[in-house]
Formats: structure tokens, C-alpha cells, sequence
């Protein structure tokens, strides 16, 4: 199965148990969801994924029964979110191994590696696996950007194909088209400017907030890029106030709140997170709940994702 990189690509949460191992049921009910939805891609092990608190074993899990849920219709992409070269590769190629069909690789972590050492990192990456790569470029909360310039010399690999573009500068997305044409494709990682960054010509949506809100995220999309800017206009107004849930240092609670509320989704998070609580979940409840008080009903947009990928 090969990865178009265009689409609608959930950043999945894992769900946990209150005994705190996997809740493999609850992970099933969610990823049906986006599939019935029609995202294009899973993306397991990112932030929203809590891969930092994963124990190898479990990732490896988390791979496993993602691609036995999704029975080949959408490829699988796992995070690579390691602290040195070596443990990145050994990553990667157990994801291979595991059935994922592509990889979303953040630079190193901790370390803050010059523009040199970050091209060796993904370099290094790139000649030791088969799968296509998706570089995640968030500056903002990772402190290492990749320019165009890095990028030049990324692109000598095939298997570089696209970027996550979290640089928060939506000009970014005109400047890639500029210089890459269609080599580099491009994925809006930031729910708040993803309709913006769409426009501009992005290909597509590495999203949080679908995670609770699926068909609303796809719909979004698949308007967008039929032509019909108006009515994806009008989702996304409402969508907005919970798009920023994700915007957040607590992103994860604020989500898996979110994912309570629609039924496709549980509370429990891995120390040292905690659920949320007081003031601060009330205020984020009450997003929620206007939210839904509000939920739009969503035009056929299913229709509007042939009639996208016929355009483009």
C-alpha cells in the first residue's frame, strides 16, 4: 500500500484502562469511527499518542492492532520521536516489521542538534528503511526547525516525501509549493490554521481534534478542496473554539475529554498527566458542551472527496 499523503490523518490517542494498560476495545470503537468517517491515514505514537510514556512493547502493540482494525483500507504511520540516531532506526524499523506503511520522524529529541546534525538524523533514518517519511517541522514546540534549504538536501531521498508543517507561518505552505512544486507534499499539523493552510494549497491534515470529532474534520477537508469554501467555512467557524483545545500544553486531556462527550473515547491518561480538574475542566467542558449544543449538520461531503481527488 502506498501513501498519497493527502487527506484527513488523525494523530490517534491511546486509550488506557483504569488499571492503566491498554484499553484495546475503546482504540477499536475510535478507529472505526474515523474510518466510517473516511479519514485517509492513522498516526500512532505522536504527542496525542503519549508515546513518551509508552513502553517499547506497547507501541508495538499499538501497530499491531492498528493494522489488523484497518484491514488494509488506510495505511497505518507510525511516530518516530526518539533521543539518538540509533534508537530512531532500531524505531523505524520495528514499525516496518509491525505493518506500519509509512513514518512521521520529528528531529532528535533533547538535544538541540545544529541544521547539519538534524539533515544527518533524517538522512540517517531515510537509507535504513523502506518506508516513506513524513518529516514533522515544528519549531515551536521542538526548537528545531527545518528550512528550505535542509530540506534540499532531504529531498536526494526518495522516501522523504512530505512535511507536517507546524511552523504556525502560513506563507510557509506558498513558499514550499514555490521551490518544491508537488515533491514535497505538505500536511497542516495545526487544527487552528488547517483550513487556512489548505487553501493555500496544503494536501492535507494531520489532525487532533478529529480524534472526537471525525466526520466535522473530514468534511472540513474534502469541502475545502471540492470548491465548496463557503460551507467548509461555516464548519470550521464553529469548529474553531475546540480546534484550540489542541493548542495547548494539556492537549491530551482536553481531547480525551472530547472524545467522552462524543462516545468514542476515554478519560484515562498516563502519569505524570492527570485528568483534568477544577476550574480549568470546567472551562473545558463547557467548550465541549457548546459545542455539541451547536454540532452542525454536516452536508455530503463524502461526495465532495471524489469530487476532490478528481481535481486534483
Amino acid at each position: 500500500m502506498s501513501i498519497q499523503w493527502k487527506g484527513v490523518m488523525p494523530a490517534v490517542t491511546t486509550k488506557f484502562k483504569s488499571d492503566d494498560t491498554l484499553d484495546f476495545d475503546m482504540f477499536e470503537v475510535n478507529i472505526k469511527a474515523q474510518l466510517e468517517a473516511g479519514v485517509n491515514g492513522i498516526i500512532l505514537g505522536g504527542t496525542l499518542g503519549e508515546a513518551s510514556t509508552l513502553l517499547d512493547e506497547e507501541k508495538r502493540m499499538l501497530v499491531r492492532e492498528t493494522v489488523r482494525i484497518v484491514d488494509k483500507k488506510i495505511p497505518v504511520v507510525m511516530n518516530i520521536a526518539e533521543q539518538t540516531t540509533k534508537g530512531a532506526i532500531e524505531a523505524a524499523n520495528k514499525a516496518e516489521q509491525d505493518g506500519a506503511k509509512g513514518l512521521m520522524v520529528l528531529p532528535p529529541m533533547r538535544y538541540k542538534a545544529t541544521d547539519y546534525e538534524t539533515i544527518v538524523y533524517f538522512s540517517e533514518v531515510a537509507k535504513n528503511t523502506s518506508l516513506p517519511i513524513m518529516v514533522y517541522n515544528n519549531p515551536i514546540d521542538y526548537k528545531i526547525e527545518v528550512t528550505l534549504d535542509m530540506f534540499e538536501e532531504l529531498l536526494k531521498f526518495d522516501n522523504i516525501q512530505a512535511v507536517k508543517e507546524s511552523t504556525r507561518d502560513i506563507s510557509n505552505v506558498t513558499r514550499i509549493k514555490n521551490r518544491f512544486g508537488n515533491r514535497l507534499k505538505i500536511l497542516s499539523g495545526v487544527d487552528t490554521l488547517a483550513l487556512e493552510s489548505l487553501l493555500m494549497g496544503a494536501d492535507g491534515w494531520v489532525a487532533g481534534l478529529v480524534d472526537a470529532f471525525p466526520a466535522e474534520t473530514v468534511a472540513i477537508y474534502s469541502l475545502a478542496k471540492a470548491g465548496r469554501i463557503e460551507e467548509a467555512l461555516t464548519i470550521y467557524r464553529w469548529f474553531l473554539p475546540l480546534l484550540e483545545l489542541d493548542i495547548n500544553a494539556q492537549l491530551v486531556q482536553n481531547i480525551k475529554l472530547a472524545e467522552v462527550a462524543t462516545g468514542i473515547g476515554t478519560e484515562y491518561v498516563r502519569a505524570p498527566r492527570l485528568p483534568l480538574f477544577g476550574s480549568e475542566r470546567e472551562r473545558v467542558q463547557a467548550i465541549i458542551n457548546e459545542g455539541l449544543r451547536t454540532r452542525p449538520t454536516l452536508p455530503d461531503y463524502k461526495m465532495s472527496v471524489t469530487e476532490g481527488l478528481l481535481l486534483s
